[in-house]
């Protein structure tokens, strides 16, 4: 029996991971989570053997439920989905312990590929994100401004940088206008820059948002 927990905020994301996920061979159990508080709860109460995991969800960040998953489980395999760009979160992603990283306009069948990878005991790293990961581990490599900053304000940094507002940001963290605020003002400062404009030409240079989706 393969055990499978999908963690996300949106019903109807669930409902399409679901479906592609129910299409692999043998006897499979799928259960649910809606967010980090849950999703905890049933990582103590039940055996998984794969969580597909959302990094973006209201409270706490899917990296942070991640790190925690780890210290409950260090053997359960985690494989992150997300809206975000890999060059975005991957590197960090992987760092926390994830068992992969994919972004949530993978074709069906990589999302089964990676996951059918994982449980075999190995990490689903793309060429690029393996490159980029050699680039952050070799000797002298310098580290950028952004990777400075905690898990949440890396991604407030790129929720802004894509030109999202305070409060369209607070609603989809679930976080209050003044915290995110606050959190905007931390990044520019941790970054040395004096406007959202200045952080949006960065994080196209870097490469941390798809041009694409502004």
């Amino acid at each position: 029996m393969l055990n499978i927990l999908i963690v996300d905020d949106h019903p109807i994301v669930r409902i399409g991971i679901r479906e592609i996920v129910s299409t692999i061979p043998g006897n499979i159990s799928i259960d649910e989570a809606g967010d980090g508080k849950e999703t905890i709860e049933k990582v103590w109460n039940h055996n998984y053997d794969i969580i597909l995991l959302d990094i973006s969800m209201p409270g706490r960040n899917g990296l942070e439920i991640l790190k925690e998953i780890k210290s409950i489980k260090p053997h359960l395999k985690v494989l992150i989905l997300s809206f975000h760009p890999e060059d975005q979160l991957a590197v960090r992603a992987i760092q926390a312990g994830a068992d992969g990283y994919m972004t949530k306009s993978c074709i069906p069948d990589d999302l089964v590929t990676a996951m059918k990878q994982i449980i075999k005991g190995e990490k689903y790293i793309t060429t690029s994100l393996a490159s980029r990961l050699a680039c952050y581990f070799e000797a002298g490599y310098e580290t950028l401004p952004h990777e400075a900053l905690s898990d949440r304000e890396f991604e407030v940094m790129a929720m802004s940088a894509m030109g999202k507002t305070v409060k369209k940001i607070a609603v989809e963290l679930n976080l209050s206008e003044k915290t995110i605020s606050t959190y905007r003002s931390r990044v520019l400062n941790k970054m040395n820059m004096d406007s959202i404009a200045h952080l949006i030409q960065y994080s196209i240079k870097n490469k941390l948002i798809d041009t694409e989706l502004l």
